[in-house]
């Protein structure tokens, strides 16, 4: 009871480099999906945006206070 020597065949699957038909679904109706998602979830759109907003506002703010404070 000796080990025979098995073959096996490998498949390989890839993309040509020059298809470009692969990812036209993702874009198609971006506009209308975001749209979608946004009015969908527009509690939750504003529960993030809205302290990524006043933060960068407010660092915005201090940023330039801290500006003003040299010139006197």
């Amino acid at each position: 009871m000796g080990k025979q020597p098995v073959k096996l065949k490998a498949v390989v699957y890839a993309l040509s480099p020059f298809q470009q038909k692969i990812m036209t679904g993702l874009w198609k109706d971006l506009p209308e999906k975001i749209h979608h998602k946004v009015s969908e979830n527009w509690i939750s759109t504003i529960l993030l945006l809205a302290p990524v907003v006043g933060t960068y506002s407010y660092a915005q703010y201090y940023q330039e206070q801290e500006k003003l404070e040299h010139r006197f």
